[in-house]
């Protein structure tokens, strides 16, 4: 089966910084692989064109640039917060207030997001926003080991149930 919309893919992968030579910084095997719904939104959309049409037991090798990945830096995803909003019942948490510490926060709409403690003053903590892999260039290869259709469940919930998957 080929890889195409509303369909569950099943694959393996390594994910290097820069090229087929750089650091791995992610990977799934096939005991534990990625699997998703194929047009759902849930994967960056170039990965996705890159693996489209592909089927089982096909092999891929692709880079992706940042502008194709997770964008470039952006220099005002780095701001200066109070330190006092780091308190917890008036104290500073040094355990979690530590440069190089990712913490969970909400933006002024209440939406998740993560921030990188970059450096820690007196009266302000310079966070950095943006994603992790923002401004890399990533390096994918792997081998698809599984296609199938999804249910009417899965593709009006946007993604894959039961094994590898959400439960609900």
């Amino acid at each position: 089966m080929t890889i195409s919309k509303n369909k569950v893919v099943s694959l393996t992968y390594e994910l290097k910084l820069d090229d087929n030579k750089g650091q791995v910084i992610d990977k799934a095997d096939k005991d534990q692989p990625l699997v998703f719904l194929y047009g759902a939104g849930n994967l960056l959309p170039k990965f996705e064109s890159n693996i489209e049409s592909l089927d089982v037991n096909d092999t891929f090798e692709f880079t992706l640039n940042s502008d194709d990945a997770y964008g470039q830096t952006n220099n005002e995803a780095v701001i200066d917060l109070p330190i006092d909003i780091f308190k917890v019942e008036g104290k500073i948490d040094e355990e979690m207030l530590q440069v190089g510490n990712v913490i969970p926060m909400q933006d002024n709409n209440g939406n998740p997001l993560e921030g990188l403690v970059v450096e820690i003053g007196d009266n302000e903590v310079k966070m950095d926003f943006n994603h992790p892999l923002a401004g890399k260039t990533l390096h994918f290869t792997g081998k698809v080991i599984d296609v199938r259709d999804a249910s009417e469940e899965e593709i009006s919930h946007g993604h894959v149930h039961g094994a590898h998957g959400h439960q609900h």
